[in-house]
């Protein structure tokens, strides 16, 4: 590892434990306006998890005692069961991704929601929360947005956990340790030191992520990091221990199309060029043998949210 990461290591990794909720409180208050914050969840299908998670965050981070997170909503991205019925009834704001920008079609994938959740978000803080998490705790928001509200130079945080597979502890995180750890590793080995490179609770500064490029589909966490580096630096960027991890778990196949999109973000940033074939073959055993699927790997990307005329309106508003 780079001296300088072992460096960053000891500077920007901290735990939950070290901003209680009460010093979070003082410092956005302390920042007269600029320390809101909005909390996203994109979601598909999400039924059986959003609810809990947006009724965690309304008791324990939206109160008169706790006025941490000053907007919830719920992106949602085409569910066909009650996914938006019960993030309303739990207390958050639903956005449907069609609406949002109509005149630009939406694309499939989360990081089409996640660019365009900026569009129905004032917060100058946001944080990301995937959907599917199991016992969600509230520290997986103020762990992130802890940093952003306390140290002015630090733009961008990870949460890092545990992330057990059933029983077993740590083996949860397949895709980041067989692709996308190694070609941090390789190609940007500032960012080696970051435990969940892929995960989805993160936070950052607005002022930040309106400026970047969103690949729409499962490359949207290793593209956002690696252009956060290459625009802020590395001291601009950190990670916050927030304990453990629980949600639903991918099978290989759906694994190894989230593998080729992460390749291909990688891929793209290196040359910004484009792959000779943006395709994956996988096989599935039929009735008379293996039977080949063909999936299209996730080529679109979406400019910087500065770039859109719909955005400059949104926030003078």
């Amino acid at each position: 590892m780079l001296e300088e990461v072992e460096r960053w290591l000891a500077r920007r990794s901290w735990s939950v434990a070290d901003r209680p909720l009460d010093r979070l409180v003082g410092a956005k208050r302390a920042a007269r306006g600029g320390g809101t914050v909005s909390v996203v969840l994109p979601a598909l299908n999400e039924e059986a998890t959003v609810g809990e998670i947006v009724g965690v965050i309304r008791r324990e981070l939206m109160t008169d005692e706790v006025p941490l997170v000053d907007e919830l909503v719920v992106v949602d991205s085409g569910s066909t069961d009650r996914t938006a019925e019960v993030a309303a009834k739990a207390g958050a704001r639903v956005e449907h991704r069609d609406a949002i920008l109509p005149r630009l079609p939406a694309l499939p994938g989360k990081g089409e929601v996640l660019w365009r959740s900026l569009l129905v978000t004032s917060g100058e803080i946001v944080c990301f929360v995937d959907a599917d998490l199991r016992e969600f705790s509230a520290d997986f928001v103020s762990g992130i947005v802890g940093p952003l509200l306390t140290e002015p130079d630090v733009a961008f945080v990870k949460a890092m956990y545990d992330r057990p597979l059933g029983d077993t502890p740590g083996q949860g995180g397949r895709v980041t340790e067989l692709v996308a750890r190694p070609l941090l590793n390789l190609h940007w080995p500032q960012l080696a030191g970051f435990v969940q490179p892929l995960g989805g609770e993160y936070a950052a500064r607005r002022s930040l992520l309106e400026r970047l490029p969103f690949p729409v589909g499962y490359g949207v966490e290793l593209g956002l990091l690696v252009d956060a580096l290459h625009t802020t630096g590395l001291d601009a960027l950190a990670q916050v221990d927030v304990g453990v991890r629980l949600h639903r778990h991918q099978d290989g196949q759906a694994l190894g199309r989230m593998a080729a999109a992460i390749y291909r973000t990688a891929q793209l940033r290196l040359s910004r060029g484009h792959l000779v074939r943006p395709a994956l073959t996988q096989f599935e055993r039929g009735e008379n043998g293996f039977v080949p699927r063909t999936h299209e790997v996730d080529t679109e990307e979406r400019p910087p949210m500065t770039e859109i005329t719909e955005y400059a309106a949104h926030r003078a508003a």
